[in-house]
């Protein structure tokens, strides 16, 4: 895997794969800064294995949220030292069971970007079903 990082102006930068597909974060705080880019990638990572072990199961969803909160260190650098990730699905008759252990392989074994960071960040989950 391979990407460069652009400098377009002032705090503005593009990012872009070697696929072509690009991202741009700016340090502003005008647009999407790096480490809000960062606490998104945990949730869509995550996310995406949640859906795909729920529909291993079987599992009828319709829908899959991540909400995320984090805290950072006060002083530079200003890393992450706490994330917690709350999945909401819906479907019809999903089983807590089956959801409850989608999050947690998901978050133990398969989800690259939060075991990237679980050596430095405390991170939690919790779960719901809504109707």
């Amino acid at each position: 895997m391979q990407a460069t990082v652009t400098w377009r102006q002032d705090l503005i930068f593009e990012g872009t794969t070697e696929e072509g597909k690009s991202l741009t974060l700016d340090g502003n705080g005008n647009g999407l800064s790096p480490m809000e880019s960062v606490l998104i990638s945990v949730g869509a990572c995550s996310s995406v294995d949640v859906v795909e072990i729920m529909k291993k199961a079987r599992q009828p969803l319709v829908d899959c949220r991540c909400e995320l909160s984090a805290t950072r260190a006060e002083d530079a650098p200003r890393v992450f030292t706490d994330i917690h990730a709350t999945y909401i699905v819906k479907g019809d008759n999903i089983s807590e069971k089956h959801l409850a252990r989608a999050v947690a392989l998901s978050c133990e074994k398969y989800c690259s970007v939060m075991l990237m960071l679980n050596a430095k960040v405390n991170i939690t989950t919790e779960y719901r079903i809504e109707d």
